[in-house]
């Protein structure tokens, strides 16, 4: 492994070591997603739905999943990442309305995915001789997320997601 490839490895395991640490912290709080009085509105489907498209969110963007979803063999590593982050800008775009049923932290863990993707993709992207496919691409950023020592950030991610759907079902 070159240089580049190690620090994009140690980038990442630090980047997943600061949100274990965020989830961890938070989980000890009571905040609770805010809720309207039930004589008004009965906010609680919806933010439980806002949940689920979140987890599924989350999901969509996985870079294992996205990657089996759009690989194009044919395309240049140059083109594959352009495409990647082009999918992962939509899928987030098209669920940000989302965020006003979930807590701000929780917003906070969908758009560091969303950032973290868009730049672990960029980063390995870079690394990629010129001539490169976009096999090669796949490759890699499947090879650096199967080596993750811990969870993979989407994952991470929705178990928190998981946990705060919980306290609203209590």
């Amino acid at each position: 492994m070159n240089e580049n490839a190690v620090s994009l490895i140690i980038s990442v395991f630090a980047l997943i070591i600061v949100i274990i640490a965020l989830i961890s912290k938070n989980s000890n709080k009571t905040e609770e997603a805010p809720v309207l009085s039930s004589n008004r509105f009965d906010a609680i489907p919806l933010q439980l739905q806002a949940y689920e498209r979140l987890a599924i969110l989350c999901e969509r963007i996985a870079l294992p999943n996205l990657i089996s979803r759009t690989s194009q063999p044919d395309l240049s590593a140059r083109a594959m990442q352009t495409l990647l982050i082009e999918h992962i800008k939509q899928e987030f775009e098209y669920n940000a309305s989302q965020q006003i049923y979930v807590s701000p932290v929780i917003w906070e863990y969908i758009r560091n995915l969303r950032d973290q993707n868009i730049l672990l993709v960029n980063q390995v992207a870079n690394i990629l001789p010129q001539d490169a496919g976009a096999k090669d691409l796949n490759k890699q950023l499947v090879e650096i997320i199967m080596n993750q020592q811990e969870a993979a950030l989407h994952t991470i991610v929705l178990n928190a997601l998981n946990f705060e759907a919980k306290k609203l079902m209590k």
